[in-house]
C-alpha cells in the first residue's frame, strides 16, 4: 500500500533540513501509537522488519537556504509512505487524518490530502527510481576492531546484501522459503551522506536501477523498501516513468469519492 501525504504549511517559505528522516519516522510512530499502540510496541522490537518505508520530504518548489543549512520550501510539503502491512497504513494514515495538525522539525503543517496509490501489476523488468536512498552496511575489520561499513554499487556485496534483504522481508510477509530469482543493474548511482543520528552517519544512494526476478521479492522492495534502516527513511523507489494513478483520495480529513487521474 502506497500514499501520497501532501502537507499545507503554516508559513512559507518553509525550512527543510538536510537531516530530517527522524522527524518522519518519529510522527509515523506517534501517528501509529496513537490509534495501535500494540502495534507500536511490536515495532520496536530489535532486529525485525518493520516492513515500512517513506521518502525524502518533498516540496512543490524548493531552494538552497541562505545558510545552506537545508532548503526553503515554497507552496505545498509532500511525502510517499509504502508499506506491505495493511494493519500499519491503517494506523498511520488513520492517525494523520484524525489528528491532521503536524510539526516537523519546527515547522507547522496541516494534512491537506492523502492519495493511496495503485500499485503496477508487473514488476520484474522495470527500471526503477529512488524516492529515499538506498542504504547498505557490512562489518569490517578496521585496526583490528570490525566496524560499520557503508557498500556501494561498485562492490559486489551491496548487491548480495540487497537480495538477501528482500528475501528476509519475503519470510516475514509470507511464512515460507523465499525465491532466489533476483537481479539488479545499477543504471546511475549519487551517494548521499545522512546524519542519521547525533554522530551517526549513513552514506546511502539515489539510484536508477533496473530489477528483474520474482514478482514476490520485487514487490517485498517495492512497497517495504530496498536495502535496510528503511523504517528511518532509506530505500523507497518508484516505477521509473510512470505517473501513479489515485486510487482514494482524502482532502481535508474527509474521504472524497474514488478518483481516476493518471
Amino acid at each position: 500500500m502506497r500514499f501520497l501525504i501532501r502537507l499545507l504549511p503554516e508559513n512559507e517559505p518553509f525550512k527543510i533540513p538536510f537531516n530530517h528522516q527522524h522527524y518522519l519516522q518519529g510522527l509515523i510512530y506517534r501517528r501509529i501509537q496513537r490509534l495501535n499502540p500494540e502495534l507500536s510496541l511490536s515495532l520496536h522490537r530489535p532486529k525485525v522488519p518493520k516492513l515500512f518505508t517513506y521518502s525524502l520530504f518533498m516540496a512543490e518548489k524548493r531552494e538552497l537556504a541562505g545558510d545552506r543549512s537545508g532548503l526553503l520550501g515554497h507552496g505545498h510539503g509532500f511525502f510517499y509512505f509504502s508499506t506491505a502491512v495493511p494493519e500499519i497504513a491503517e494506523a498511520f494514515i488513520g492517525g494523520l487524518l484524525e489528528n491532521p495538525e503536524v510539526e516537523l522539525w519546527g515547522e507547522r503543517f496541516t494534512v491537506r490530502e492523502v492519495k493511496a496509490l495503485y500499485e503496477p501489476e508487473k514488476l520484474s523488468g522495470r527500471k526503477f527510481v529512488t524516492l529515499s536512498p538506498v542504504a547498505v552496511t557490512t562489518r569490517k575489520v578496521q585496526f583490528g576492531r570490525p566496524k560499520s561499513y557503508d557498500l556501494s554499487p561498485a562492490e559486489p556485496e551491496f548487491y548480495e546484501l540487497i537480495r538477501e534483504n528482500l528475501r528476509e522481508k519475503y519470510v516475514h510477509l509470507h511464512g515460507e522459503r523465499p525465491p532466489e530469482e533476483f537481479e539488479m543493474k545499477v543504471l546511475s548511482a549519487k551517494p548521499k551522506r545522512f546524519e542519521v543520528k547525533p554522530g551517526i552517519f549513513q552514506t546511502a544512494w539515489h539510484l536508477v536501477f533496473r530489477a528483474k526476478g520474482d514478482e514476490g521479492l520485487l514487490r517485498a522492495g517495492y512497497l517495504a523498501g530496498f536495502g535496510e534502516k528503511n523504517s528511518i527513511g532509506f530505500g523507497m523507489v518508484k516505477v521509473d516513468g510512470r505517473k501513479p494513478k489515485v486510487k482514494k483520495k482524502w482532502r481535508g480529513g474527509e474521504r472524497n469519492r474514488e478518483s481516476k487521474e493518471a
